[in-house]
């Protein structure tokens, strides 16, 4: 029971801190850093993928919810879920991972949590930004969209590693 409620208040926090902080946050006018990706990407390994898919679909409603965008963030970060299996049996160590274990810098260390992080806010990324403007036409200059706030998204979630998840 105690998993379930420490979960459940992340959620929240998680929903609220990208809705009341930041989204406040603007960089060049288009970059926000999207750090509620968070709640997907620190889920243990074991978590069903069921449980995986719901909470990605919960998380992206939230935030379609407060940022008024008609559920762009939600297939994203379904996506998100989606593909997240993958990445991790992509980027598993030869012994595969330690059971209780989390993806965190503590367990992994920093150039694999790297790794991990770039790749699933990456594919989140592309997903949300082709879906808003949901043309081809201006595909370079959202390209870059992508990759900018990719980088900005990734560094504050990584950053997040020893500021707020230390061990």
């Amino acid at each position: 029971m105690y998993i379930i409620t420490r979960n459940i208040f992340r959620f929240v926090m998680v929903v609220l801190f990208q809705v009341l902080v930041m989204d406040n946050v603007m960089l060049n006018g288009y970059m926000v850093p999207y750090v509620y990706l968070l709640f997907i990407l620190l889920m243990p390994f074991e978590t069903p993928r069921w449980i995986v898919l719901i909470s990605g679909f919960l998380l992206g409603l939230g935030i379609d919810l407060f940022e008024h965008t008609p559920g762009m963030h939600t297939a994203a970060t379904v996506l998100l879920a989606f593909v997240r299996p993958y990445i991790l049996s992509l980027l598993a160590p030869r012994d595969g991972y330690e059971l209780e274990t989390f993806p965190r810098v503590h367990f992994y260390g920093f150039t694999w949590f790297l790794k991990y992080t770039l790749l699933m806010v990456l594919v989140h990324h592309l997903a949300l930004f082709y879906l808003e403007v949901f043309q081809l036409q201006n595909f370079l200059s959202t390209l870059s969209r992508v990759i900018l706030s990719s980088i900005l998204s990734a560094s504050t979630i990584v950053l997040s590693q020893f500021f707020v998840f230390r061990k």
